[in-house]
């Protein structure tokens, strides 16, 4: 295999999906389990094209279910996995991202989002599955999850995923929008070496000793291959360092207080934003994937009218950016958050915001993106 064949260094155009797709090989993704569903399709194809030229695994499963349950089996035999879906299928994989958050194992799933609930739009965009992606499975826990608004971000995004998955030992959520995933545009692959990669952390020490859920210093235990040198009981159940299940209330306490904290005392190593025209803002635009490029035009229209108005953009949407939204709610007059969904991200935005600023919605049912004048309009009159 040639490193020429995994780092397609140069620049091409590529639409998001086939951009996702080279960026999780270039983050050394070797397996992939997934069921065809558009509008995430794309990637399943360009890396059922691209793994044979390096080496990885594709299985197409019988379903959803069975495809994050691969993905696990994968990660625990030691090599970077992956799958992708969109929002029925993300529905059918929460058990078992449950399941990952549990046993701590990293593994990155893109979704693709469309217009839902069950099967709704197949082929139209949404950006309706932002909670699900938070709470969609059972329990307390913490996830990551990011959302790309262009095809370069599409490649150098998928990489950030495999790395906080690696980093952090959990699933990694990439919240893609059917636009974004069918958009194409220039990406520009860079030299390997100029790409920064997490390697998995492993445990090197005596056999005896090793404990699959004891946390390093930084809150995040090192992983051993399942089958291969060391002997390790992975569960569901609340369990403790040993993997062991223990069923009561002091490791519940211990068990999932850790799952929490890992993420949460990390959270400013985790979120990313990206910040356009803020330093004499008074009126602030949240908005994440194509929302946010549809916001553009509504600013430079509102800035030409003489308004105050900047945008705060959500590369990590879970943990959400908490501390950079309080900080702006001490000084602005307003928030405005276009999405795609009647209001998810937005009850988030009002519950950070607290009242110390005026917040708007600009809600859309899905299917096409904002008409950039409702994005503007909310502006002037939160301007006002």
């Amino acid at each position: 295999m040639k490193n020429s064949d995994v780092v397609l260094t140069g620049a091409h155009f590529l639409d998001g999906d086939h951009a996702c797709a080279e960026g999780a090989i270039v983050a050394g993704c070797r397996f992939f389990a997934g069921y065809p569903i558009t509008p995430s399709t794309e990637i399943a194809e360009r890396i059922a094209q691209r793994f044979p030229m390096v080496g990885g695994t594709f299985i197409q499963m019988e379903d959803e279910l069975a495809s994050m349950a691969a993905v696990l089996g994968a990660a625990w035999a030691g090599t970077k996995a992956m799958t992708v879906t969109s929002g029925p299928g993300f529905s059918l994989m929460q058990e078992n991202i449950g399941l990952g958050v549990m046993t701590e194992t990293p593994c990155v799933v893109v979704n693709v989002q469309r217009g839902g609930p069950s099967t709704g739009l197949p082929t139209l965009t949404g950006q309706q599955d932002m909670m699900q992606a938070r709470w969609g499975s059972h329990g307390d826990y913490e996830i990551i999850a990011l959302a790309p608004a262009s095809p370069q971000e599409c490649f150098d995004l998928t990489i950030t995923c495999f790395n906080f998955a690696e980093q952090f030992r959990v699933p990694v959520l990439f919240m893609m929008d059917e636009c974004v995933g069918h958009m194409t545009e220039k990406v520009v692959i860079p030299e390997p070496d100029k790409i920064r990669l997490v390697p998995r952390r492993w445990y090197r020490g005596p056999r005896e000793q090793y404990r699959p859920f004891k946390p390093d210093e930084d809150g995040v235990p090192a992983m051993v291959r399942a089958g291969k040198d060391y002997r390790i009981h992975i569960t569901g159940l609340t369990h403790d360092e040993r993997g062991y299940p223990v069923i009561n209330a002091e490791c519940q306490n211990w068990c999932v207080t850790h799952l929490v904290e890992k993420i949460r005392k990390n959270r400013e190593k985790i979120v990313i934003v990206d910040e356009y025209q803020l330093n004499d803002a008074e009126v602030v635009v949240v908005a994440y994937g194509i929302s946010a490029r549809v916001a553009f035009k509504a600013i430079e229209d509102a800035r030409a009218r003489g308004v105050k108005v900047g945008m705060l953009r959500l590369i990590t949407v879970w943990p959400f950016p908490e501390s950079k939204i309080k900080q702006l709610a001490e000084r602005v007059k307003a928030f405005v958050m276009p999405e795609i969904n009647l209001g998810q991200m937005y009850l988030e935005l009002q519950r950070v915001v607290g009242g110390r600023a005026q917040t708007r919605h600009v809600p859309h049912c899905g299917g096409w993106v904002h008409d950039p004048k409702n994005i503007f309009e909310a502006i002037m009159e939160s301007a006002r």
